[in-house]
């Protein structure tokens, strides 16, 4: 394990919701409109250390590793886009939020846009993008574990994500590494696993519906990104009635990898950009 302190992203906690041990982070004003902040896979919620300090100078941010994610609980029923949706409005009650943005890059991506179908009331806007909007649009290990087998990962543990963490490790703080690399031990590796095999059923039921989302949604994703490439931006940008897309220089690590202009373009857009989204 790391000797390195971890960064400061605000007081870190678990609270139970639906029966799960759930770990979430809170900073800045709690009398703001919330920012919520979901982690991508297979990271955490300190994936936002650039992020959080930034948003919190006057925003309210609730940082959250989802169910099966970073190092909250997982079950097997919530491990699936639609079903994680679920959990999320649930999450927001929880909360006692009623109104929020949301920044959900990578796995949390599908899991808003269906929660923003259901309870559209519930969200301001929505910062998106990295996920594969279709089994058939992923490329490279992703696809690989969208078709693998139940059971496939079983005993990989930590081992399983050592090709990804090696190459994150090169921009990413050796402490948050180790937070990440943790989240995947033992049987958390193929629990996670199983939210991405979904994809085969839930993503065309979302599809259809896309059109729907009237919520104001700014889509950013890496332009050289390997297993969720642009096309799947393009999918997003082409269905969502109220939305702003933008390719970033990176890879799929964009919160880490074009960390400076991630931020200025999510800040910008909570500054008031989503407004000239809204539906007229």
């Amino acid at each position: 394990m790391s000797r390195e302190k971890l960064p400061d992203i605000g007081k870190i906690s678990t609270t139970e919701i639906d029966g799960l041990s759930i770990r979430y982070a809170k900073a800045g004003d709690s009398k703001s409109l919330p920012v919520l902040l979901t982690a991508p896979w297979p990271e955490s919620i300190y994936s936002f250390y650039h992020l959080v300090p930034k948003l919190a100078a006057k925003l309210f941010v609730l940082a959250v590793d989802l169910p099966g994610f970073g190092h909250s609980q997982s079950r097997p029923d919530v491990m699936a886009p639609e079903a994680m949706g679920d959990f999320l409005i649930e999450l927001l009650n929880h909360f006692e939020i009623t109104r929020t943005h949301v920044v959900a890059p990578d796995v949390g991506t599908l899991a808003v846009l269906f929660a923003a179908l259901k309870r559209p009331e519930l969200f301001e806007s929505l910062i998106i993008g990295g996920a594969a909007m279709q089994d058939d649009l992923a490329e490279g290990a992703l696809k690989d574990l969208i078709h693998s087998p139940v059971g496939y990962l079983v005993s990989a543990g930590s081992d399983g994500v050592k090709a990804y963490m090696d190459q994150a490790a090169k921009l990413t703080p050796a402490a948050i590494i180790d937070d990440f690399t943790t989240a995947s031990a033992g049987r958390r590796l193929e629990e996670a696993t199983q939210y991405v095999r979904a994809y085969v059923t839930d993503c065309p039921k979302l599809e259809s519906q896309l059109s729907k989302i009237e919520t104001p949604s700014l889509i950013l994703s890496g332009k050289n990104d390997k297993i969720v490439p642009p096309v799947n931006l393009e999918f997003l940008a082409e269905r969502l009635p109220h939305n702003h897309s933008m390719l970033l220089d990176a890879d799929h690590r964009v919160w880490e990898e074009a960390a400076d202009k991630y931020n200025d373009m999510i800040i910008s857009w909570l500054d008031g950009d989503y407004l000239s989204f809204e539906k007229a």
